[in-house]
């Protein structure tokens, strides 16, 4: 290979936790049984009231089936394609996939993540990708290490204070991807 060729990315792994891929079934399972009835039904009163062409419930509606159905067979797709993370590594002292760590940064400012999935990224609860620049810095490495992580806005020193497998108190909960509701 010429030095001036760049390397192939690596494949992304399409790693979730049981949590996300729950997340994801109950999306999917969401929009089939709930909002999609839901919707089907309004397109039918609305082509009842008969012109389509100037009824802007039965567009509105019509185009979001069409979104629905689209969500419906990506969650399809990924739930095939996803490998569930649902054992703890051989050594949990170190970080790995799923873990929750935390660091502190030069200025002894304390930052938690957690690693997770591409479909659970939830940066206000601090659920980072584990093909995240941090995240994949920190793989492998032990609590007490010193680690150096090249970001975006330039490399930066952190200590891994802690790794857990389990959730840790300032962990909130929730759902780490898109929120539905229920309508009756």
């Amino acid at each position: 290979m010429a030095e001036t060729e760049k390397k192939p990315l690596p494949k992304r792994a399409h790693l979730i936790t049981p949590q996300g891929e729950q997340a994801l079934k109950d999306e999917y399972d969401f929009l089939w049984r709930k909002e999609r009835p839901r919707v089907t039904q309004e397109v039918s009163d609305a082509a009842k009231q008969g012109d389509r062409s100037e009824n802007a419930e039965y567009i509105y509606g019509k185009k979001r089936l069409r979104q629905i159905d689209g969500r419906l067979r990506f969650l399809k797709k990924r739930l095939e394609i996803v490998t569930v993370v649902d054992r703890l590594p051989a050594d949990v002292n170190k970080v790995y996939f799923g873990a929750w760590i935390e660091l502190e940064d030069e200025d002894e400012v304390l930052h938690r993540y957690r690693i997770v999935g591409e479909d659970e990224i939830d940066l206000k609860r601090g659920y980072i990708s584990v093909d995240a620049p941090l995240a994949r810095g920190l793989m492998g490495k032990s609590v007490d290490d010193d680690v150096t992580v090249t970001l975006p806005k330039g490399k930066q020193d952190f200590l891994i204070v802690a790794v857990q497998y389990q959730p840790p108190q300032w962990d909130t909960g929730g759902s780490s991807t898109a929120v539905f509701e229920e309508r009756d």
